[in-house]
C-alpha cells in the first residue's frame, strides 16, 4: 500500500527544499565572491600602506644615505602597528632587509623569491611564504630625489588573517541563510495552511473523488443546470442543459460565454446582483416552457457565482397529471370500497335475519341504481376516460355526503386526441375538487357539473353552493399558491388555468343565484359524434 502524504506536508517539504537549494547556491556564490572581495580589499589596504611608506622622506633619505639606516627600522615598525599589517619590510637594491619585525633578520636577504619584479620598478601583489608564514604581499618601488630607484617596500598581511576575515564574512552569510531558511519554513507552513483552508481542508484525492461524484450527479439529474461565475460567464452546463438548449435551437458550446448574450432571460445576472434566490419560477426559454430555480453561490459570505436549474414544464405537468390521475383513482376506489362495504353489511344483516325477500329486493335495487348511473353518464359523456372519471367523482361525492349531479343536458362526444383528454381530466377534476372544498361545512352541499359541446368547442360549467370567491382575490385565484385554505394549497385552479391556456381556451367565474360558477371553454376535436 502506497504511503499517503498529506497536501500540507507536500507543500511544506517542497517549499523548504526549494528555499534550501536557493540559499545553498546563493551561499556558495556569495562566499566565493566574498573571499575574492576580502582578499582584494586587504590587498588594496597593503598596497596603500606600501605606497605611503615608499613616499616617506624617512625611507627615501635612509635608502640614499642621508639618514641613518636605523631610522628606517623604527619608522617601519611604528607604521606597522598603526596600519594593522603583519610586517613592513624595506629592501635595498640587493634585496637585503633594512626593516623587519624581527631585528635579527636585518641585513639578510628577503625570503620568498617574489621581489625581483619590484626591483625592476613594478608595483604588484603576490602570495608567498616568508619567515612569518604564508602571506599576502604588496610590493612598490622607492625612488630617490633624482628619480633613480633606490629600493623597494614590502607590506605583508598573513593569509591566516585573510582566511579569518573570509570566514567571518561567510559566517554572516550562513547566519543569514539560516534566518532565510527559518522564514522559508514559516512561509511554507502559512502557505500550506492557507491553501488547505481554501480547499476546505480536503486532500487532493478527496477533491478528485468529489469532482467525479459531482460530475456523475450533474449528468444524471433530470434538471438542466447552468452555472455562472461572478462576472456572469457560463462555467458549467450539464447534459440535460445542453439537451434543453438544443430544443431551444442553440447548438454551440455555451461554456465560456456571457449568460445574458447566450441565454438572455435566465435572470442569473439579477441573482448575482441581489443575492436572493428565486424558486419555482416559470420561464419561456426560447419557446420551451420551463420551471426555473436560481440560487446565488456564496463563499465566505461573498457572491462568487450563481446556479440555475431548469425543468421542462411539460414533463412536470405530465408527472402532475399522472399523480392527479392516480390520486383520483385511489379516491374513487376508496369511495367505492367504502360504499360497497356498507352495502355488504346491509346484505349480511338481512342474511342473518333470514329476510330473503327483502334481500332480493335490496340487491336488485342497488344493482339497478348503479347500472342506471353508469348508463346515464355513459350516454352523455362518450369519452370513456372522462366518463369513468366523472363516475369516480360521483362516488366520491356520495362518500363525502355531497349532492353532486351531472346535468341532464350534458353531452360530450369522444375524441381521438389523448392530449385533449388529459387536459380535460385536469380541468374537470380540479374544478370539481375545488367545488367540494367550497361546500365543505356548509348547510347546503351541492355541486352541479354540466358539460356541453358545440362547433368544435367543449364547455364545462361547475356550480357549487359555497361562499364564493373572496373579493380581495379576484383573478389571483388562478395564480400558484393563492388560496383561502390553510396549508399547502393553491395549485388546483392554477393547473386548470395552465391546461386551459395550453388548449387555447378561456375561463371565467361568476356568482349566480347564490352559487359560484366556473365556466371553461376550450377547443375539442370530436371523433365524429355531435349529439
Amino acid at each position: 500500500m502506497a504511503l499517503k502524504i498529506k497536501l500540507q506536508t507536500k507543500i511544506i517539504s517542497l517549499v523548504c527544499i526549494v528555499v534550501a537549494i536557493v540559499l545553498l547556491v546563493t551561499s556558495l556564490l556569495v562566499s566565493r565572491s566574498i573571499a575574492t572581495q576580502v582578499k582584494d580589499s586587504l590587498g588594496r589596504q597593503a598596497m596603500s600602506v606600501a605606497r605611503m611608506i615608499a613616499r616617506s622622506p624617512v625611507i627615501i633619505e635612509g635608502l640614499t644615505g642621508s639618514r641613518p639606516a636605523g631610522d628606517i627600522q623604527k619608522y617601519a615598525n611604528e607604521n606597522k602597528d598603526l596600519t594593522n599589517v603583519a610586517f613592513i619590510v624595506v629592501l635595498n637594491p640587493d634585496s637585503t632587509r633594512l626593516s623587519h619585525p624581527n631585528p635579527s633578520l636585518l641585513g639578510k636577504h628577503l625570503m620568498g623569491g617574489d621581489e625581483k619584479a619590484a626591483m625592476s620598478g613594478k608595483e604588484y601583489l603576490s602570495e608567498a611564504r616568508g619567515t612569518l608564514g604564508y602571506s599576502l604581499r604588496a610590493f612598490t618601488p622607492v625612488y630617490g630625489p633624482d628619480g633613480r630607484q633606490v629600493g623597494a617596500v614590502l607590506v605583508g598581511i598573513l593569509m591566516n588573517y585573510v582566511q579569518d576575515a573570509v570566514q567571518q564574512a561567510q559566517m554572516i552569510v550562513i547566519v543569514t541563510m539560516g534566518i532565510g531558511m527559518l522564514l522559508g519554513v514559516l512561509g511554507a507552513i502559512l502557505l500550506a495552511r492557507d491553501i488547505k483552508r481554501t480547499l476546505f481542508g480536503l486532500e487532493p484525492e478527496v477533491i478528485a473523488k468529489q469532482m467525479e461524484e459531482r460530475s456523475v450527479m450533474l449528468q444524471s439529474v433530470r434538471e438542466a443546470i447552468i452555472a455562472v461565475d461572478a462576472a456572469g460567464i457560463i462555467t458549467l452546463v450539464n447534459e440535460e442543459g445542453r439537451r434543453l438548449l438544443k430544443l431551444s435551437g442553440l447548438s454551440s458550446d455555451p461554456v465560456g460565454k456571457p449568460v445574458n448574450t447566450f441565454v438572455p432571460n435566465t435572470r442569473l445576472k439579477e441573482v448575482l446582483y441581489t443575492g436572493k434566490m428565486e424558486l419555482d419560477q416559470e420561464q419561456d426559454l426560447f419557446g420551451v416552457s420551463v420551471l426555473a430555480n436560481r440560487v446565488p453561490l456564496l463563499v465566505n459570505g461573498n457572491i462568487v457565482g450563481a446556479i440555475a436549474t431548469f425543468r421542462d414544464k411539460t414533463e412536470v405537468k405530465r408527472l402532475a397529471e399522472e399523480l392527479t390521475g392516480v390520486q383520483d383513482y385511489v379516491d374513487a376506489l376508496r369511495s367505492q370500497a367504502h360504499e360497497f362495504m356498507n352495502q355488504l353489511h346491509v346484505i349480511l344483516g338481512m342474511v342473518q335475519l333470514e329476510n330473503y325477500d327483502l334481500l332480493s329486493s335490496y340487491i336488485c335495487r342497488i344493482a339497478s341504481e348503479s347500472q342506471a348511473e353508469v348508463t346515464f353518464v355513459g350516454r352523455r359523456i362518450r369519452n370513456p376516460v372522462l366518463a369513468g372519471f366523472i363516475l369516480s367523482k360521483l362516488s366520491l361525492a356520495r362518500e363525502k355526503q355531497i349532492g353532486m349531479s351531472l346535468s341532464e343536458t350534458s353531452f360530450l362526444p369522444a375524441t381521438q386526441s389523448e392530449d385533449v383528454t388529459h387536459e380535460a381530466v385536469t380541468i374537470i377534476g380540479n374544478l370539481v375538487e375545488n367545488a367540494f372544498d367550497a361546500v365543505e361545512g356548509k348547510p347546503k352541499r351541492e355541486v352541479t357539473l354540466d358539460i356541453s359541446y358545440k362547433n368544435g368547442w367543449a364547455t364545462v360549467k361547475v356550480r357549487d353552493t359555497g361562499s364564493g370567491i373572496a373579493p380581495e382575490l379576484g383573478d389571483r385565484i388562478f395564480e400558484k399558491e393563492v388560496s383561502t385554505k390553510p396549508g399547502t394549497r393553491g395549485y388546483g385552479l392554477y393547473l386548470v388555468k395552465l391546461s386551459v391556456d395550453k388548449l387555447g381556451g378561456w375561463i371565467k367565474t361568476m356568482r349566480q343565484d347564490e352559487q359560484t360558477v366556473f365556466l371553461v371553454s376550450f377547443p375539442y376535436e370530436s371523433a365524429g359524434e355531435t349529439g
